[in-house]
């Protein structure tokens, strides 16, 4: 079965994630900016997700984990829980 790892950052609007985005495409600190903004418990270690398997996550972020570039923010990527930044930095 496939891993990967990632991290994301989950905010309630279109408006504050592609705000968010912008910061990062100008180098801020993804973690920070997690730790900051994100209102996923998983804000509090940076975003990190850890190790993700297929089934885990919500359709959308996981078509993005396992189908998506590795070492880019991908998003906005809406789902039921807000709007999500994916970056994937591991997959086998």
């Amino acid at each position: 079965m496939p891993t990967a790892m990632a991290k994301h950052i989950l905010v309630k609007t279109k408006q504050e994630a592609e705000d968010i985005k912008q910061r990062l495409d100008r180098g801020e600190d993804f973690a920070k900016l997690a730790k900051k903004h994100s209102t996923c418990p998983s804000g509090k270690k940076g975003g990190d997700l850890g190790e993700v398997r297929p089934g885990q996550l919500v359709k959308p972020i996981e078509t993005v984990i396992f189908k998506k570039a590795t070492h880019q923010v991908h998003g906005p990527i809406k789902s039921q829980f807000g709007f999500h930044l994916v970056v994937v930095y591991f997959r086998d």
